[in-house]
């Protein structure tokens, strides 16, 4: 693995572990752009790595006690379901369709980056069909164009469940888990994997995921989200024009 491949391993698991989410969104322009791969492969790789990063990061917040199993299992297996017809879909699209697709998708994780975050609520609510929807969506999301969701997952379960920012990043690792690893075998026959590469950039990552969660309460999370949305824009707008 060349020293670009392991610095974007860990900028991009170090993401996902502070922010739940968001890292894996720049997985498949990097990997496209900066590793030359084909968007295909690409997306393929990402969602490989991305699903082990998340698990990592998860399985760090389940040794911290912070991992609301309930409400990760449920979102979490209807993001299964999702990620399964997304993948289906995804793996038939033109490579300009699904770039296209991306960079739109890119912009919209910028705007919600951008906005603060809901404020925690003191008494939790679970709302059964809604996390359904939201897991179905987000799976279908991630099957599409390889991006793991957290930018949508975190902010929701914050307002819809009353979760702490920390209990729904966590949550948000194990939805992107299942998702990602489903969405997975859809682009088998129609990619060429290398897990030479995959198997060490994950494990980069993963550790990179785990050390972002141990230290996110320590960071400004507002400016660091503000930071990531106004890099997003340029890149989605880097990927636009190439697509």
């Amino acid at each position: 693995m060349t020293l670009t491949a392991l610095g974007l391993a860990i900028a991009m698991g170090f993401g996902m572990g502070l922010l739940g989410g968001g890292g894996s969104i720049v997985a498949v322009p990097a990997l496209t752009f900066l590793l030359h791969f084909p968007p295909k492969d690409a997306v393929a790789t990402s969602l490989a790595v991305v699903g082990l990063a998340a698990a990592a990061g998860a399985l760090g917040g389940f040794v911290r006690g912070v991992l609301p199993l309930t409400i990760a299992i449920t979102v979490g297996l209807s993001a299964t379901v999702g990620a399964v017809a997304g993948g289906a879909a995804g793996a038939r699209l033109s490579d300009q369709t699904q770039l296209t697709m991306l960079s739109i998708v890119m912009c919209g994780a910028a705007v919600a980056m951008w906005r603060p975050r809901p404020l925690e609520r003191s008494a939790p609510r679970r709302r059964l069909p809604f996390l359904i929807v939201l897991g179905l969506a987000i799976g279908a999301l991630t099957g599409l164009v390889g991006v793991g969701g957290g930018f949508l997952i975190v902010p929701t379960l914050v307002l819809f469940t009353g979760l702490p920012l920390a209990k729904a990043a966590a949550a948000s690792l194990f939805v992107i888990t299942l998702s990602a690893l489903a969405a997975l075998p859809n682009y088998a026959g129609r990619t060429s994997l290398s897990w030479t590469f995959i198997v060490p950039f994950a494990l980069a990552a993963g550790m990179a995921a785990i050390a972002g969660g141990m230290v996110a309460h320590r960071l400004p999370q507002r400016r660091l989200q503000q930071a990531f949305a106004v890099t997003l824009v340029l890149l989605a707008s880097y990927v636009f024009t190439q697509a």
